[in-house]
């Protein structure tokens, strides 16, 4: 006989078993509800059908995703950007901290109106919002990652006399990778909370408009169908951030595992 494999199998009913033992409970607690502000999910799951499948939802999904790319990746590269010369500079890490250290405890989202005076009400100043907001995970892990690079090896970089961009690109990258990617996981989540809350401000459009109108109308089913597309959008940003992830980091997941072994 053959053997099934049954550690990936054991995995997935491990990942799965409280997310359908969730959407089982709001399933059965909410059948036949008739509060008018707690649906029952399959009605949220019909309206979710008709509304987020249809042509009209590019409108809103479309828009939103294009404004989160553009802010992620812009945080993402200003992040390490920044982040690399600050974390291999003392003097330069002693100069910019306390500017850094101001400007990441100011919420974004309180920044929306002076925005809007420089940026208008487009698509800029939606990008803008997600940028202030993501590119302070990437630009810190980014800081701690080249800190924490190894000294043995720093050194016989500096024997050999690499050059400045072959040092980066094989060297500082590399060895900062594992952080930096700390740092975009973090921001993901971040940006789709920012995206949302830079549409609910004068937009015409995105899933963040969306759900202002539909609170505003009353319109309940369609409104909870919104929060639930937000987190399937996040489950499979996750997803893809996590094949990407290990792509890219399969030598360092690779040597932790023989690390462990041995």
């Amino acid at each position: 006989m053959i053997a099934m494999p049954t550690r990936p199998l054991r995995r997935a009913a491990v990942t799965l078993a409280l997310p359908v033992a969730l959407v089982a409970t709001w399933w059965f607690t909410s059948a036949g509800s008739q509060n008018f502000y707690f649906p029952s999910l399959q009605s949220i799951l019909q309206t979710f059908g008709k509304l987020w499948f249809s042509a009209n939802a590019l409108h809103d999904v479309v828009p939103s995703l294009l404004r989160l790319s553009v802010g992620y990746i812009a945080a993402a590269l200003l992040g390490i950007a920044i982040g690399i010369p600050v974390g291999a500079s003392r003097n330069l890490r002693n100069l910019l901290e306390p500017v850094l250290e101001f400007l990441r405890a100011i919420p974004p989202p309180v920044l929306i109106p002076v925005l809007i005076l420089f940026a208008g009400l487009g698509n800029e100043m939606k990008a803008l919002v997600i940028v202030l907001g993501c590119i302070w995970p990437v630009l810190l892990n980014t800081v701690a990652g080249v800190r924490s690079l190894d000294e043995v090896l720093a050194e016989v970089v500096r024997s050999y006399r690499i050059g400045a961009f072959a040092r980066l690109w094989h060297f500082v990258l590399p060895g900062a990778s594992p952080q930096i990617f700390t740092g975009l996981r973090q921001s993901l989540s971040i940006g789709i909370i920012l995206m949302v809350v830079s549409e609910m401000y004068a937009a015409s459009d995105g899933i963040g408009f969306a759900l202002v109108q539909y609170q505003r109308s009353f319109a309940i089913p369609e409104m909870w169908s919104g929060i639930i597309l937000l987190g399937i959008i996040g489950i499979v940003l996750s997803l893809i951030f996590r094949a990407i992830e290990a792509w890219l980091l399969g030598w360092y997941h690779g040597l932790r595992q023989s690390q462990r072994a041995a």
